[in-house]
């Protein structure tokens, strides 16, 4: 499947509800979200998935569900990220198939070659930029670390980490397919506009 150059990760830090972000971004031509809620339960999550399956649906956008592929398949979704602890990439082709569409993160030309070899679809790679959403990290990598990793393999690479509309065509310009956002989006005064700002540049720059 292709890779869309824009992709919502789900903001549900502190139980925040995503949903009006999510329709707002959908509705401003969005057409990629992963779910991601790891403060929820697994029966919280499954039904914060299902929801974002059906809201997705009308307009043909793709839907990831983070880490866990048990819940991409309850739910109807196209495929998952996988983080470094998760299952392995060709575990995961087993369970949800040919057809799934499997994320891996990498955060270098070694780990993203790993990837590709084991049959991910694309690998997300981070911190690009400094980000408030995710602790624990190691240190950026800026647009030339993401470059390096991108001209090393030959599927597409989606920078996530502390982006922004001022650094989306940096990034594409070293070689990104494309870029995940939290905080651009559902920190925005005006989502829907936030997400069309970042569409025209990643549509553009792509």
């Amino acid at each position: 499947m292709q890779i869309p150059h824009l992709h919502l990760i789900t903001d549900a830090r502190g139980r925040r509800d995503p949903f009006p972000d999510i329709r707002a971004a959908l509705d401003a031509g969005l057409r990629c979200i992963q779910v991601r809620a790891k403060e929820h339960t697994d029966r919280e999550q499954y039904a914060l998935a299902r929801h974002v399956v059906d809201l997705a649906r009308p307009h043909d956008a793709t839907v990831l569900v983070d880490d866990r592929p048990d819940i991409a398949l309850a739910v109807g979704a196209h495929g998952v990220h996988l983080g470094d602890d998760d299952l392995p990439v060709e575990a995961v082709r087993r369970i949800l198939g040919p057809e799934a569409c499997i994320g891996a993160t990498a955060r270098d030309p070694a780990g993203a070659g790993a990837a590709e070899a084991a049959g991910a679809d694309y690998v997300g790679v981070g911190p690009a930029f400094a980000t408030r959403t995710k602790t624990g990290l190691p240190p950026m990598l800026g647009a030339d670390g993401v470059g390096a990793v991108a001209r090393a393999v030959g599927i597409p690479v989606v920078a996530i980490g502390g982006v922004t509309q001022d650094n989306t065509a940096e990034l594409l310009a070293a070689g990104a397919h494309g870029v995940a956002v939290v905080s651009a989006i559902s920190e925005a005064v005006d989502p829907a506009q936030a997400t069309a700002a970042l569409l025209k540049v990643t549509e553009q720059e792509a």
